[in-house]
């Protein structure tokens, strides 16, 4: 039988975004570009484990915020930060298979834009925007942003996080999302990093709810 995709190769293995079976080159052509691969297909999790990271060359044209500096000691002093965002693009990922890298991407990188706005002019942007991917992770980050505050306040008794830390974590994120993205149109690689990590988390030690937040501190 010939392949469902091109319909001239001998068709060899299954392919679960096309409910049928197709050939080595189109599965290695098509995924995650035409293909919404699923995350249990075996083809795709041995794709992601030989893949190489990608280049410098290959971000070239992504906004990753290069003036801004996010030094190691500022990873480690807000750590429970920069964990409690990643959560938060986690589980929404999780709760929209529809989503892919790109979008959350492009969520974040806008975000992040608006607050670098916000510590150069202390004006505060409330964007509205129609893409319901970016107002779902605007939404939620903000939100967790006012909580870790807000567990700053009842730990120490005042809060020191500043804005343009917040800008420093957003940056964080975005450069995580953008390395760890295969850079395919539908890829899901990053989301699916996040999930695999949170997921070994919650079953070692180090992890706690604090104040009955998601926020994983150290």
């Amino acid at each position: 039988m010939s392949c469902s995709i091109c319909e001239k190769r001998k068709e060899k293995r299954f392919c679960p975004a096309v409910h049928g079976r197709i050939c080595p080159q189109c599965c290695g052509e098509q995924r995650e570009v035409t293909l919404d691969c699923p995350e249990n297909c075996p083809y795709l999790q041995q794709a992601r484990a030989h893949e190489q990271p990608r280049t410098l060359e290959q971000m070239k044209d992504e906004e990753l915020f290069l003036e801004i500096e996010v030094e190691q000691r500022f990873y480690y002093e807000r750590e429970p930060l920069i964990a409690g965002l990643l959560f938060a693009v986690s589980r929404l990922g999780s709760g929209h298979r529809e989503w892919n890298d790109r979008d959350v991407i492009r969520a974040l990188t806008a975000f992040a834009r608006s607050y670098q706005r916000l510590t150069s002019s202390g004006i505060i942007y409330d964007e509205s925007t129609t893409n319901p991917v970016h107002q779902a992770i605007a939404d939620e980050l903000r939100r967790r942003v006012e909580e870790y505050r807000a567990l700053e306040q009842q730990r120490l008794g005042f809060s020191s996080l500043k804005d343009s830390e917040v800008l420093k974590a957003l940056v964080f994120l975005v450069r995580a999302a953008v390395k760890g993205t295969s850079g395919r149109p539908r890829s899901r690689a990053f989301l699916a990093q996040l999930a695999a990590k949170f997921a070994a988390a919650s079953e070692g030690p180090g992890v706690a709810a604090a104040g009955g937040s998601n926020l994983i501190v150290p």
